[in-house]
């Protein structure tokens, strides 16, 4: 059963659950409209609203399996699709059974996150990766990775506690996308909670934390090399591992360098399927993400140490 607009309305792979995951709702959808509209199918025990970067997603759980799985059902065969204020809405189980109030105690809303990145090592997920799948929510201050007895950590700074709680409502219980990780680890979960930090204490750039807010921060040699022993290669020089995921660093900056302008040079040789800007040590930087490595290899080899501009203004 496909929607009007041509997308699928349901996953019907998913494990059922008493929380369903709506999508598409219109902005600033409220708890009293999703009761209104799930209300037919059993009682609603709780709602959350608002979740994602775009505001437009929600999670209504019931208080009974069978109550959801029927509201489920009944849009997978109905000719309408389940709407609010007119707007198509797209339904699937959440990989939750239950939805968490973020306010329970000890787990107070603020702009600091807490992230512990279950099935990896330390050196596993770069900060560059970690910084890449958290600014899709906003503008990431500071980061800070270490490990505990609980395993690797990062503490992320955001502006504000909204910010903070949209990345954490859509990346909780989520995986690092796959292509952003290495070829041994197969499975990368994140469990986010609230930390009663309020503003980190950045010393130093490095492999294990950045402050994005201040470029002049010293940044430490040692520490941006990290301690991993290097792959060598055959004639003896550090091997850097292949990745789909190029990190370009733009010198000599002159001349403007945007998100289209890097596109358009990093086209010539492949579909681009995403590219991230950030600064770091007052210079910019970039990820630039490509179908498959061999491509990426390609770029790095025709690209690295060229021009973008004639006259040699901006390098990679």
């Amino acid at each position: 059963m496909s929607s009007t607009s041509g997308q699928p309305q349901f996953r019907y792979t998913q494990t059922p659950s008493k929380v369903l995951h709506l999508r598409n709702l219109p902005w600033e959808c409220t708890d009293e409209e999703l009761v209104e509209l799930c209300k037919p199918f059993g009682k609603i025990v709780n709602t959350k609203c608002n979740v994602g970067a775009n505001r437009n997603q929600a999670f209504v759980e019931f208080s009974d399996l069978n109550q959801a799985i029927s509201m489920v059902s009944y849009y997978a065969s109905s000719s309408e699709p389940a709407q609010v204020r007119g707007k198509t809405v797209y339904i699937q189980y959440s990989n939750r059974q239950e939805i968490v109030n973020n306010k329970s105690s000890g787990d107070v809303a603020g702009n600091v996150l807490l992230v512990t990145i279950e099935g990896v090592e330390a050196g596993d997920v770069s900060i560059d990766v970690i910084h890449l799948v958290f600014s899709a929510f906003g503008f990431v201050h500071k980061i800070a990775t270490f490990e505990k007895a609980a395993g690797f950590q990062a503490l992320i700074q955001f502006t504000d506690a909204e910010t903070a709680a949209s990345a954490r409502n859509a990346l909780d219980g989520r995986s690092i996308p796959r292509y952003l990780l290495p070829e041994h680890i197969t499975s990368c979960h994140l469990r986010i909670s609230y930390s009663a930090h309020t503003d980190l204490n950045i010393k130093f750039q490095s492999h294990r934390s950045r402050d994005y807010t201040n470029p002049y921060l010293p940044v430490n040699p040692s520490a941006i090399e990290g301690t991993l022993q290097p792959t060598l290669g055959p004639d003896g020089k550090k091997k850097e591992p292949e990745s789909n995921v190029l990190l370009a660093s733009i010198e000599n900056l002159q001349y403007a360098v945007t998100v289209d302008v890097i596109h358009t040079v990093f086209s010539a040789f492949g579909t681009v399927q995403k590219i991230a800007m950030f600064e770091k040590n007052g210079g910019m930087q970039a990820l630039v993400q490509y179908t498959d490595v061999t491509t990426a290899a390609v770029a790095k080899e025709a690209l690295e140490g060229h021009c973008i501009y004639d006259g040699g203004y901006c390098t990679w």
